[in-house]
């Protein structure tokens, strides 16, 4: 095939950081070259120096896979900066009260890009490098208010970084019929506007948004998320294995090992030739 004709896009796993089943999930996934790109969590529990060794010995090694910083601003985890407010019992707010205070205009930018920052400086400090992109646990980065702080921290901290938008560029007919995706979608419209604006790079187009209460078919979504992605889209995954921390901290569990399912089988690198689609 030739390669003109490929689409590349990336292929990015969340959470990386957050229980060593989905560490290992993860790294097993690069060392097969089935993803191209991880974000990793800072604040999670997963995230110590052998869990980052392992990360990056399996990147090395891998043509090309880019790590980037998972921003948490969400429940059930911690903030890493001192002042930072609201809060609900020293965590973060669950995520819909998140969103729910920033369309009301109840956050303070000024907090949010100081915790943006102190995760920042904590990936560099435990990766030796800055991230070469960054996005947001449970989309969190496209929110009213929040968005105006992440961006000003990475235009001043990893002003050569890409972040991540969660537009699909859908016609809005397909969009009605997955209500996850066009909520981030109109979220993304402003999030776009503002790091053009600041000069930030970020992704063209965006997919793997579903509902994850049900058991889906991960075959059948992971082909909907090609179609019409376009070169240098990114579709979002979230592999892993089911441990006690992850069942103690997430309620995605079992999904996420038919992600892994299905990413380490040979019915996706087929979708992916059937798709003129690559991950190189």
């Amino acid at each position: 095939m030739n390669d003109a004709a490929l689409r590349r896009i990336w292929l990015c796993a969340d959470d990386y950081g957050l229980s060593e089943g989905v560490n290992r999930a993860i790294r097993d996934l690069i060392s097969r070259r089935r993803l191209n790109a991880t974000s990793a969590m800072v604040v999670g529990p997963a995230i110590g120096r052998a869990e980052v060794a392992a990360l990056q010995d399996v990147a090395a090694a891998s043509p090309r896979c880019a790590i980037g910083l998972h921003v948490t601003l969400s429940a059930p985890f911690r903030p890493l900066t001192m002042h930072f407010r609201p809060l609900d019992g020293g965590l973060f707010l669950p995520f819909p009260k998140m969103l729910r205070a920033g369309l009301l205009r109840r956050l303070d930018p000024g907090l949010i890009e100081d915790e943006v920052a102190a995760q920042l400086a904590a990936f560099r400090e435990l990766f030796g490098r800055a991230p070469d992109f960054v996005d947001g646990h449970q989309h969190v980065q496209l929110f009213p208010q929040v968005r105006d702080g992440f961006l000003r921290a990475v235009k001043q901290a990893v002003p050569g970084a890409w972040v991540r938008q969660g537009g699909r560029r859908k016609p809005l007919a397909k969009l009605l019929g997955t209500p996850k995706a066009l909520v981030l979608d109109i979220l993304s419209a402003q999030f776009r506007k503002r790091a053009a604006r600041a000069d930030i790079a970020f992704n063209p187009a965006f997919a793997g948004a579903y509902d994850f209460s049900k058991q889906s078919d991960f075959g059948v979504l992971m082909d909907q998320f090609l179609e019409g992605l376009p070169d240098g889209g990114l579709v979002m995954c979230h592999p892993g294995f089911v441990d006690e921390t992850l069942a103690s901290l997430d309620p995605l569990t079992t999904q996420r090992e038919a992600e892994h399912g299905y990413l380490a089988s040979d019915q996706f690198p087929a979708l992916l030739a059937a798709n003129k689609v690559t991950l190189s």
